[in-house]
């Protein structure tokens, strides 16, 4: 994570949360200061187990270690006087005695029995220093109410100790974001790809985190064999619930990227759905499906925190309200920042994106010199451009920024992948008709050379949007530079 300063703020608050000691703990075993990190190891217990398959080291075990990170650690700062040395080995040995036993690694989870508030001692610039913080004495919240798992998903790459670090890390960032314990929060997870992190249709179930509220237990399971050099359980529950959560939350970032754009463009949120599923030139969205229609009140709830909304029963009802399935009550959209679509004139690709996540590729033709690079933003979506669907432009047009270059169809599917318009940005008919349904008028436009990596992402089920408005401009003649 490279944030120790973070991690450490946050176990003084926290000083029971036993992810959270053992990522302090690989923060400091990265940076070679092996006495802090066995000290958060054995804060971390169970968790450290779990996922380094091991039991935590008796004291006779972790004491040639220790001595050697306090030498090491000397050396580099020459701070540590040999009293404070035996001191905290002395609490060191006390506080392994006291650490209970917990389950081996293997094909069972690995249960751990949360500690009673007490004072502990937090690694700092100086490890002598004992933080007795004032948050230990409230009282936990309890878990929200929710059914089922509760979904992310993070980069999850390198070796078995990154992806470790992967999966907890979201887990402790989805704890964060919901405000609260949850019952069962599962991460899936994304391949990295140069500066993006690719979002699919079938992204794995890595980790998962449950808690009971009644015993206070938690288990943490990871679904990666070759991280936790274990077997895991059968996870295809899991997935299938994952497989319905994937299309929701792109239906989820459509909806919030048109709520976006329609705030800039007009100065005011959206006051209903069928506001932005209007007929042309008011189709901001393609169309419509259940989980807009769902979300559309809630979201609007959560974006609209400004005057005009704040108070109101919408706002009420959106502080409670499950947007999808495999969502904790008020969580927000998976994609926080409204989609994009990149063009690479270098390998003939075109993205679409939500900030680092590479959510579709598609290969597309071009115009060479003649496809200009720079920024726009599609002004205008038609549907069967110049009345046909089969003509110059196909059955879909989007237009960039009022000029006479678009992304649009064509009747000449031989020419993707290679340079022979004018200047426009062709693709074949599925892809533009999902493109279509994808984006929303206001998307941003980028394009460039060597800005994409050479990767074709396309489901085999599309994403489509059903309840559909009349969206074609029979009164307009397009001539754009095909």
């Amino acid at each position: 994570m490279g944030d120790s300063a973070y991690l450490k703020k946050y176990v003084e608050d926290h000083p029971n949360n036993k992810m959270a000691w053992y990522l302090l703990g690989k923060e400091y075993e990265a940076s070679g200061q092996e006495g802090k990190a066995h000290y958060c190891y054995i804060q971390a217990g169970n968790i450290y187990e779990a996922f380094e398959a091991s039991k935590m080291p008796s004291p006779e075990e972790v004491l040639p270690g220790y001595e050697a990170g306090l030498a090491k650690e000397k050396h580099r700062r020459q701070k540590r006087s040999g009293f404070l040395r035996k001191l905290g080995l002395a609490l060191l040995l006390l506080l392994l005695i006291q650490i209970p036993s917990a389950h081996a690694p293997g094909e069972q989870r690995v249960v751990q029995t949360p500690l009673a508030p007490q004072k502990v001692e937090t690694p700092t610039d100086e490890p002598e220093t004992v933080v007795d913080s004032p948050e230990m004495d409230k009282p936990i919240a309890p878990p929200v109410a929710i059914r089922g798992p509760v979904f992310t998903a993070a980069g999850y790459g390198g070796g078995s100790e990154k992806r470790q670090q992967a999966g907890l890390s979201s887990l402790l960032a989805l704890r964060q974001q919901i405000g609260a314990s949850l019952p069962y929060a599962v991460v899936l997870g994304m391949e990295p790809l140069e500066d993006y992190l690719v979002w699919t249709k079938n992204m794995p179930v890595v980790v998962a985190l449950e808690e009971d509220a009644g015993s206070g237990q938690t288990t943490l399971q990871s679904y990666d064999r070759e991280a936790c050099l274990c077997t895991p359980p059968d996870s295809s529950e899991l997935q299938a619930a994952a497989a319905a959560w994937i299309p929701e939350q792109e239906s989820l970032g459509v909806l919030r990227s048109a709520m976006l754009h329609y705030k800039q463009a007009k100065g005011q949120w959206p006051e209903s759905l069928e506001t932005l599923a209007g007929s042309y030139p008011n189709n901001w969205i393609a169309g419509t499906d259940e989980v807009m229609e769902q979300a559309f009140k809630p979201l609007l709830a959560q974006l609209g925190r400004s005057p005009s909304v704040k108070g109101d029963a919408v706002a009420d009802e959106g502080a409670s309200a499950i947007l999808a399935s495999g969502m904790a009550p008020g969580q927000p959209p998976y994609f926080s920042e409204p989609l994009e679509i990149i063009v690479d004139t270098d390998n003939y690709k075109l993205a679409v994106i939500s900030g680092d996540k590479l959510i579709r590729s598609y290969t597309v033709g071009l115009g060479g010199e003649r496809t200009p690079e720079g920024t726009y933003a599609i002004s205008e979506k038609v549907v069967n451009p110049n009345g046909r669907d089969n003509g110059e432009f196909g059955s879909r047009g989007m237009q960039l920024s009022d000029t006479n270059y678009a992304i649009h169809g064509t009747n000449e599917p031989d020419s993707i992948g290679k340079d022979e318009s004018l200047g426009c940005i062709r693709m074949t008919r599925k892809d533009v008709e999902e493109l279509f349904d994808l984006v929303t008028k206001g998307t941003k436009v980028t394009i460039g050379k060597g800005i994409l990596p050479t990767l074709e992402s396309v489901p085999k089920e599309r994403f489509t949007l059903g309840h559909r408005q009349d969206q074609t401009n029979p009164h307009r003649t397009y001539r754009w530079l095909d």
